[in-house]
């Protein structure tokens, strides 16, 4: 998988962008504010609006010079400067291929150059997402704790997973 690489959105990755997250079995494991159907306009908007925040980074997944997802972080403001949630989705055709691992350890070695005050990555996870939860315990993160019926997704109260990697 030497040929994974994170690199920032342009403009041009609208179309790829909007390929890959229109999929209901994507926006069952992100949030509500995620669109579906997810349009080009919507990918525009949202590479726009990234492309201009302070706080949170976000980054195209290509493999073999291809969009196969995406990843980024958001810093956490005031006393809890130090923490960057971690957030990320891999297309359905390349889901169980160890990309959301190594994008992850990628992102992280990243981050930790470029900001060293941040020490704790977390990630929030739905109960069901099961393979979200391997690809991070593969990155180096652990269970951290389960907050019970802390969101509601398709209409259900759900589990949240919190997985924690200090550094």
């Amino acid at each position: 998988m030497n040929n994974l690489i994170l690199r920032n959105w342009k403009k041009e990755d609208a179309k790829a962008l909007a390929l890959l997250a229109n999929n209901k079995n994507i926006w069952n494991n992100v949030l509500n504010n995620f669109p579906s159907p997810y349009t080009v306009t919507d990918a525009l908007q949202w590479i726009n609006k990234e492309s201009n925040s302070e706080y949170f980074f976000s980054f195209a997944i290509e493999l073999n010079k291809q969009i196969v997802g995406s990843i980024g972080i958001t810093i956490q403001e005031d006393i809890y400067s130090c923490s960057a949630e971690l957030g990320y989705f891999i297309g359905e055709n390349y889901w169980n291929k160890g990309i959301a691992t190594k994008a992850i350890s990628i992102l992280l070695e990243q981050v930790q150059k470029q900001q060293p005050n941040i020490v704790r990555f977390f990630a929030r996870v739905y109960e069901h997402n099961k393979a979200s939860m391997k690809a991070l315990q593969k990155a180096g993160f652990y269970l951290e704790g389960i907050q019970k019926n802390a969101a509601i997704k398709n209409s259900e109260l759900v589990n949240i997973y919190v997985w924690v990697k200090l550094v």
